[in-house]
Parts: structure tokens; C-alpha cells; sequence
């Protein structure tokens, strides 16, 4: 089973590059939307990785795949702008799960 990335900046892109993953930098609606038909059509890829940038922007996209599909998985990472989550976000969420304080 593959990963595939589709990445709004090339510095991300570059990176799961060299960890072996293929994918695309896609900017506008149409890209995106080539890249996801791309994805799609490969039956090896298993995981496709998103940017939370372009998740956030074409979140329409995103829904439609994870209401209607079992397969690829979606997976939305952070890039090198950053997670848009808060700073302690993992500890937060290790805490509220177990109820102890870390």
C-alpha cells in the first residue's frame, strides 16, 4: 500500500519526497481536484496526505471522499507553516482521554 501527497507548498512535498512518498504541490480547485482523480485511479495507494492548508480550502472535497469512500484513507498533516492546532494539543488530548495530568 502506497502514500500519496498533495501538498499547496514544495518544501512539504520535497520532504515526503525524499521519505519515498509521490505526490503533487496544487494550488487552485482544479489541481487539487486532478490530484485526487490521479490518487484515485492508482487501486495501490492506501493513505492520501493532505496539507491542512488545502484542507481547510477545499474542505468540500475532503467530506465528499471520507462520506463516499472507504479507500484511500485521508490524512490531513501539518506543513511548514505549522499545525493549526494549539501548542500542548497532544498532551491536552492524552489528558482528556485518560484523566491524568501529564
Amino acid at each position: 500500500m502506497k502514500m500519496f501527497l498533495i501538498s499547496d507548498n514544495r518544501d512539504t512535498y520535497t520532504g515526503m519526497r525524499l521519505a519515498g512518498v509521490e505526490g503533487v504541490v496544487a494550488h487552485e480547485r482544479q489541481e487539487v481536484e486532478e490530484a485526487v482523480r490521479r490518487a484515485l485511479s492508482d487501486g495501490e495507494i492506501g493513505i492520501i496526505l493532505v496539507t491542512e492548508i488545502l484542507g481547510k480550502k477545499f474542505s468540500d472535497i475532503w467530506d465528499d471522499m471520507k462520506q463516499n469512500r472507504r479507500l484511500p484513507l485521508l490524512v490531513e498533516i501539518p506543513d511548514r507553516h505549522g499545525t493549526g492546532r494549539k501548542e500542548n494539543f497532544i498532551t491536552d488530548y492524552v489528558n482528556e482521554a485518560i484523566g491524568l495530568k501529564l
